[in-house]
Parts: C-alpha cells; sequence; structure tokens
C-alpha cells in the first residue's frame, strides 16, 4: 500500500516527542534539516544557558571557577545517562581526535602485550588518521581491513591480539554495529554516530574504552567538546600531563602526579561556554529518553526506506543503509551515480539540507528529538520532483570545501 502524506500528519499527531520540536530554534519552516547527523540543531535552552554562564562571567569574573571546574566531569556524569555509563566514567573535554590520541597511547602504556594496531578503511577518516601517526610514532603494526560497505565491520574482522577502533554507526552507511558481539576488553568504540540516537549501554555490554562527539545528536554546536570514556579510569594514565589533570592542581610547586578518577584526562583549562551547550544538549536528550527516541528513529528511517522503494528506485537510487531497522542508526544514505549534484540541487533548488558522502551517497539524518515524519514525507516529495525533472543536472556541479 502507498504511502501518504496523511499517513505521515498521523504518525506526527501520535507522536510522544513531538513537543521537543518547540524547544528547538527553527527558524524557516519551510526548510527541511536532514543533517542532524553532521551538526544538530540548536536547543533554545542552549542559547538562555549561555547567556546566563555569559553574565555569570562578567559579575563574577574569576570567581566563577568555584562553579566552573567541575563543568567536564559533571556534563561527563550526565552524558553517561545517555550512554548507560557508571557516574565518574566519562570525561568531556577537548575533540575525538585529541581523545582518541589519549586513550588509544593511554592503553598501549598499560598493556605492553599489544604491539599491533587495526581499524576498518571504511571508519572515519579522522581515527584512521590517528592510528596511522602513533603506528608510525611507536614503531606498530597497522592494519587497515576491508569491510562490507553496507553491513560494517564484524567481530569476525577484528585482528587477533590488535587493540582497534571501530565507529558504533558507520559514518557513511549508517550500519550499526552489535557491540556485545565484539572483544570489547581489546576495542575503542567511536559513538559520534549513535550518542543520543541509539542506545548504547556502554556499561551493560562490557565496553571498556570509547569516545565521541556532541555535535551531532546531542545538539552541542558547532565544534563543541568531544568525550572519552573509561570503565575504569584509574588503570590509565594520559599521556598528555596537563594541570588540569594534576592530582592537585593549585599546589602549582609540585612534579606532575595524575589526579584520581577520569579528571586524569583532562589537559588545559577547559572551555566553559561550550561545556555548557553541552551540557544543555544532553540534558534535553536526557529528558526524551534514549528508548523513546530510537523507538521514533526506527519508524522515521522505515518511512524514509518505504518512500524510496515506492519512489526513488524507478529513478536509479538503491538504499545504502541496511534495512533490517536492529542493524542501523539514525540515518540513511541513499546511493545514486549523480549523488553530488543531487545533493547541491537539494540544497539550492529544494530547501532540502541534505549531505554528501562520497563516492556516491545522499546521506539524510534523522534527528527525533526535532524531526517530524511529514519532514521525511516532504523531504523525499522534493527529491524526487527534482530528479524527475532533471534539475540536479542543472546545477554547478563543482566541489565545494564543505560536503
Amino acid at each position: 500500500m502507498a504511502v501518504t502524506r496523511e499517513d505521515a500528519l498521523q504518525l506526527d499527531a501520535r507522536d510522544p516527542l513531538a513537543p521537543f520540536r518547540e524547544r528547538f530554534v527553527i527558524e524557516d519552516a519551510h526548510r527541511l534539516y536532514l543533517d542532524g547527523n553532521s551538526l544538530g540543531r540548536l536547543p533554545k535552552g542552549t542559547r538562555e544557558r549561555l547567556h546566563r554562564v555569559i553574565d555569570q562571567w562578567g559579575s563574577e569574573l574569576v570567581g566563577g571557577w568555584h562553579d566552573w571546574i567541575d563543568a567536564p566531569t559533571r556534563t561527563g556524569d550526565a552524558l553517561a545517562e545517555v550512554l548507560g555509563a557508571q557516574p565518574g566514567t566519562i570525561l568531556v573535554a577537548d575533540s575525538v581526535t585529541v581523545n582518541l590520541f589519549k586513550l588509544v597511547n593511554a592503553v598501549l602504556d598499560a598493556r605492553p602485550e599489544l604491539t599491533h594496531l587495526a581499524t576498518d578503511q571504511d571508519n572515519f577518516p579522522t581515527d584512521r588518521y590517528v592510528l596511522e601517526g602513533i603506528a608510525k610514532a611507536r614503531g606498530l603494526e597497522l592494519t587497515i581491513f576491508e569491510v562490507d560497505p553496507l553491513l560494517g565491520p564484524q567481530p569476525s574482522d577484528v585482528p587477533d591480539g590488535a587493540l582497534t577502533v571501530l565507529s558504533h554507526v558507520a559514518y557513511r552507511s549508517g550500519a550499526l554495529a552489535d557491540i556485545a558481539a565484539f572483544p570489547n576488553d581489546r576495542l575503542i568504540w567511536d559513538l559520534s554516530h549513535s550518542a543520543g540516537s541509539v542506545p548504547v549501554e556502554l556499561e551493560a555490554k562490557g565496553v571498556r574504552y570509547a569516545v565521541g562527539c556532541t555535535y551531532k545528536y546531542l545538539n552541542a554546536g558547532p565544534g563543541a567538546t568531544g568525550y572519552l570514556y573509561v570503565r575504569e579510569p584509574e588503570t590509565l594514565v594520559t599521556p598528555i600531563q596537563g594541570w588540569f589533570g594534576q592530582a592537585r592542581q593549585f599546589e602549582m610547586e609540585r612534579p606532575y602526579e595524575p589526579a584520581p578518577g577520569i579528571s586524569r584526562f583532562l589537559a588545559g583549562t577547559p572551555p566553559i561556554l561550550v561545556l555548557a551547550a553541552v551540557e544543555e544538549g544532553v540534558r534535553i536528550t536526557a529528558e526524551a529518553g534514549i528508548e523513546a527516541l530510537r523507538e521514533k528513529s526506527v519508524a522515521q528511517t522505515e518511512l524514509l526506506i518505504a518512500l524510496h522503494d515506492q519512489w526513488l528506485a524507478p529513478l536509479g537510487f538503491t538504499v545504502g543503509t541496511p534495512r533490517e531497522p536492529h542493524l542501523r542508526g539514525s540515518h540513511v544514505s541513499l546511493r545514486h551515480p549523480e549523488a553530488w549534484p543531487i545533493c547541491k540541487a537539494l540544497i539550492e533548488h529544494a530547501d532540502v539540507i541534505p549531505d554528501f558522502r562520497g563516492p556516491d551517497s545522499v546521506r539524510l539524518g534523522i534527528a527525533p528529538l526535532y524531526t517530524r515524519f511529514v519532514d521525511v514525507y516532504d523531504a523525499l516529495d522534493r527529491l524526487r520532483d527534482l530528479v524527475e525533472r532533471g534539475v540536479h543536472r542543472e546545477v554547478d556541479a563543482s566541489v565545494s570545501r564543505v560536503t
């Protein structure tokens, strides 16, 4: 049976998460934003919180540090609720790149039996680049193994004895890995495309190490800080010894001694305005509840795939994401030989915001906190219309720096 726009409107009418949309800044109702897997929308509460922190800075000056100094661990504990971790195991600081560098080196220092690094060819580039640099600096073997581009890495792909870095949700295909099936004693998970959209359950699934970002489904803003997770923080020592990770920070005449717990992974002074934005994004996610977000995400990606089959398959599109809901995250890649000009045409002529991932994917991200079912319907309708009319063949197909 064909899906209709009325069907989508009915789904929105029954959606228990629908009120959360009103808590985000949406300045143009006609623009359909399906790129929340790259950068989430601005929560209204974040704008208000940032004004309060700025006012606190203005009135309290350096005295504000009595409140600010615990922000990286306080925000980490809030994020632990979303990721299914124990308090005191997550630190919000630095970027994914820096956190991965710290964590890989810390694990290697603590476990000298690990002399081999590994990741998959389809992993996000920063993860591969960090491992390449560490392998070169330490004289270690690095294996970059091939995986099924649709399904992502499987437990049998992981080399024996290697410290391996994998993404929970593949950035290109959206494939969702079964964390519990992997050898988590020597695996670091990148949660960037899963935190805030799918249940992670770090504690329950035996994960020991993880990193991730906060500007996608956690809606913390462009360039917001990343985080790292260590199940037993005091088993590791950070390779970057900064004054915020010092045991008695303001006894400045002392030599470096790692702080107790997860705080030992701090380095320089944390960005307080950014951390306030992260904390607000995490709070609204926790309030909605990760299970409810996942249920809506599955329903919306199911709708997207159904509309693809109904409208787009005859136009040369294929689904580049697992069709089984339990095997995918919250974005769907639609493959087409002309994916790049189609993406440009969507933005310039249809007021739909997707993104492009080479070589041939139009990537559509579902952020259940603010994306409506009718948004999915209308976006696919506009996509069908412009391809049927050949609008994508009329755009300037030169590749821009940001895709």
